[in-house]
């Protein structure tokens, strides 16, 4: 009864994420955004503490702290940076399943479909990038994710 319940909760709410596709960025980008806000003021207050003790590790832990706290507010601000971030990832995850597959291209197995496959999925990982980079596709994607676990979530026994 409980997973029927979740179910058609996902539902409606993948609903209205397709329906107002900006809505489904913004817990995202908030979550994340207060993630890195928190992460760069530990940063701070190690790099203030530790400096003490290694000056070089406590300049990079302010530096980093501050390129963290700038970070955050930027993903708070703005949700096209967190799409952004996202299709970056996207792209990286892309460019190593391409070279992976190169890598056993040459490698010289026997069985060529190690090597496509991987070639495949980059270039299709790069095209989803390129797609989740605008922030109107990437919340709409989250809707129909969301619609897509309700739906299975209630024919679930």
């Amino acid at each position: 009864m409980q997973t029927k319940t979740s179910g058609l909760i996902l539902i409606v709410l993948g609903l209205i994420i397709i329906a107002f596709p900006l809505l489904g960025i913004l817990p995202f980008s908030l979550l994340l955004g207060i993630s890195v806000l928190f992460l760069g003021m530990g940063l701070l207050i190690a790099g203030v503490i530790g400096i003490r003790a290694s000056t070089t590790m406590g300049v990079m832990e302010l530096i980093l702290g501050i390129i963290a706290l700038i970070l955050g507010i930027g993903i708070i601000i703005n949700p096209g940076f967190f799409s952004f971030l996202v299709a970056l990832l996207i792209y990286i995850a892309g460019i190593f399943l391409i070279i992976i597959g190169i890598m056993a291209f040459f490698a010289k197995i026997r069985n060529k479909w190690v090597s496509i496959v991987p070639i495949i999925l980059g270039l299709i990982y790069i095209l989803i990038g390129s797609i989740v980079a605008d922030p109107f596709y990437l919340g709409a994607l989250i809707g129909i994710w969301l619609l897509i676990t309700g739906i299975i979530m209630l024919f679930q026994d």
